[in-house]
């Protein structure tokens, strides 16, 4: 973040000269929810900064990404290939969400 500045220790010093307060924050996983898909992150190290009545976070760790399937797909894949919600999910997340996909091996 700023060069010459690895000690966390003196990095926390300079950042509260600025009236920015931070805290680690422990936690076992992180869980990061979009739209079409959810972001993991294990072992996180998480820094809280106080700064202007907000928070700021910054999560570092090991992340894994897993695709959502929406429930309109899972409706569309079930109609078109006669397929129980259980089967339906499984195939499109094997195709990664493609519903033409997971119609074909479906019906095969």
């Amino acid at each position: 973040m700023f060069p010459g500045m690895g000690n966390p220790k003196q990095m926390a010093g300079m950042l509260k000269q600025f009236g920015i307060k931070t805290e680690e924050l422990e936690a076992e996983k992180v869980t990061i929810e979009s739209k079409n898909k959810k972001i993991f992150i294990k072992n996180p190290k998480i820094t809280v900064m106080h700064v202007q009545g907000q928070k700021v976070f910054t999560i570092m760790g090991e992340s894994e990404e897993e695709n959502s399937i929406s429930e309109e797909d899972i409706k569309l894949v079930m109609e078109q290939s006669g397929a129980t919600k259980k089967q339906a999910e499984e195939t499109l997340k094997k195709h990664n969400g493609d519903i033409a996909e997971a119609i074909t091996e479906l019906k095969k």
